[in-house]
C-alpha cells in the first residue's frame, strides 16, 4: 500500500454528509458523476469555487480511469464518495481498472510546470493538477480495486 501525505491539515469533527454514487466506466456517464458532485455541493453549501475544483478532480480521475485504466468505455463500476467537514471535503474514488497508483506515478517523474508547452512531455498534467489542488492524498490497491482518497481544503465562500 502506498500512502503519501501532501500536507497535514487539522481534522474537523465528522458530519453526517457522506454520499456515494456508482456509475459505469463510460465517458457518457461522466455527466452523471459531475451531477452527483454538483448536487452534493449544493445540498451542503460548498462554495462555488470549491465545487468547481471538486468537479474538476472527479472529471480528471474518471476520464483517466476510462481512457487509460480500462482502455475505453466499459460497464465496470466506478464509485465516488464525497464527505464534507467544516474545512475539508474528501473524495474517495474507486475503480477496478488494472493497478495504478497516481501518487507514485506523479512522484516518479514530476511534471515541470514551468516548462514551455512545446518542451513539456505529454501526460501527467491532470494528475499534477489533482494533487496540486489537494492537501492530502492516499492510494491503496485492495480487493482488486484502485482506491484513491484525496482531501480538498474548503475555502471561504
Amino acid at each position: 500500500m502506498t500512502n503519501r501525505e501532501l500536507k497535514p491539515a487539522p481534522m474537523d469533527p465528522p458530519m453526517a454528509s457522506e454520499q456515494v454514487c456508482a456509475v459505469r466506466a463510460r465517458m457518457d456517464c461522466l455527466a452523471e458523476a459531475i451531477a452527483f458532485v454538483e448536487s452534493f455541493c449544493a445540498e451542503l453549501g460548498v462554495a462555488r469555487g470549491d465545487a468547481i475544483r471538486l468537479a474538476l478532480i472527479v472529471e480528471e480521475l474518471f476520464t483517466n480511469t476510462v481512457l487509460h485504466g480500462h482502455g475505453g468505455d466499459c460497464d465496470a463500476p466506478v464509485r465516488i464518495g464525497l464527505e464534507a467537514r467544516a474545512s475539508e471535503v474528501d473524495v474517495a474514488f474507486e475503480d477496478s481498472a488494472p493497478p495504478f497508483d497516481p501518487i507514485a506515478y506523479a512522484a516518479g517523474s514530476p511534471v515541470d510546470l514551468d516548462a514551455a508547452g512545446a518542451d513539456r512531455t505529454v501526460g501527467k498534467l491532470g494528475i499534477a493538477l489533482v494533487l496540486g489542488m489537494t492537501v492530502r492524498a492516499g492510494y491503496a490497491r485492495e480487493d482488486g480495486l484502485n482506491r484513491l482518497r484525496v482531501t480538498l481544503a474548503r475555502r471561504a465562500a
